[in-house]
């Protein structure tokens, strides 16, 4: 999830000032964590208090009452200090930025035996967005950011189906795949190119309008902070495209060092607290693909 976590950081101060290049500081001095990695956490943690509906709801609640200055959207906010849990048919784009640990609480061996995508992990997706983007809208942003999160894990991570061989070494056809997978599944249309969408990309936060765009950014991408500099470039809601698109990312190329500790000294104490602990509950759905063979 921490790849969420650093495009949310970088893209925070471009989602009201937008850019439309690739060029700008990665990070800068007035750059923060905002809403994005505040829930990204709080699905994190629900997923670890046992990934219920409840659980979901009762993180969010927590964090972003530990938060409040983070960013949130006014629905979202006033769902956070009210004392109801009930959902609000959101289709905005809070589904996918936090949803990545769904993907990951999730073993590749499975699909690698069954060809099928583990039910688990669309389970936890469907579930964390529910708790309140409950439009079908909301839903499926979040369960198509998941899918190409785990995809990305399984194909870059050197698993393969019976009867097929590895193509970690070829990123091109694993992004073929999960492009193909993501066009047949969701409807979404990732056919158009980064420089046909920019000139007249505008804010949007709705899935719809920002989910199909950041996994472009992804597909056209050559490492992970070209992914994270590809969703900023668009202009838009900066930071939760960069998220999206960050969270995919570093399940298929890994966070170089430097970039995850600068990432780090944004954070506090809580919040890495949060990581660290989820670092160790996801060690057991992150075996080498060697091991799964």
């Amino acid at each position: 999830m921490l790849g969420a976590i650093i495009g949310d950081i970088v893209g925070s101060i471009y989602e009201r000032h937008s850019i439309k290049t690739k060029e700008f500081p990665l990070f800068g001095s007035c750059c923060r964590f905002t809403d994005d990695t505040v829930m990204t956490c709080a699905v994190a943690e629900g997923i670890m208090n046992g990934g219920k509906r409840e659980d979901f709801a009762d993180a969010m609640k927590k964090y972003g009452r530990m938060y409040p200055r983070a960013g949130y959207g006014g629905r979202f906010k006033a769902w956070i200090f009210s004392n109801c849990s009930e959902p609000y048919n959101s289709f905005g784009n809070g589904s996918a930025m936090r949803v990545s640990p769904c993907a990951w609480a999730v073993d590749c061996e499975a699909y690698a035996k069954t060809g099928k995508l583990p039910d688990r992990c669309r389970k936890l997706a469907r579930l964390s967005a529910e708790v309140t983007h409950n439009h079908p809208e909301g839903v499926k942003g979040a369960m198509a950011t998941a899918d190409a999160i785990f995809l990305s894990r399984f194909y870059f991570g050197g698993y393969h189906r019976a009867g097929e061989e590895p193509i970690d070494n070829n990123p091109a056809e694993c992004k073929k795949r999960i492009k193909e997978y993501i066009e047949n599944e969701y409807g979404y249309n990732l056919s158009k190119s980064l420089d046909e969408i920019r000139p007249y990309y505008r804010f949007d936060v709705t899935c719809q309008g920002s989910v199909p765009q950041a996994i472009i950014a992804f597909i056209e991408s050559t490492d992970f902070e070209d992914a994270i500099r590809n969703a900023v470039s668009l202009g838009g809601d900066s930071d939760t495209q960069a998220a999206i698109a960050g969270s995919i990312a570093e399940a298929a190329y890994g966070i170089p060092d430097w970039i995850k500790e600068k990432a780090y000294s944004y954070l506090d104490e809580p919040l890495k607290d949060v990581i660290s602990r989820w670092n160790e509950y996801i060690a057991l759905y992150n075996k080498p693909a060697a091991s799964a063979e």
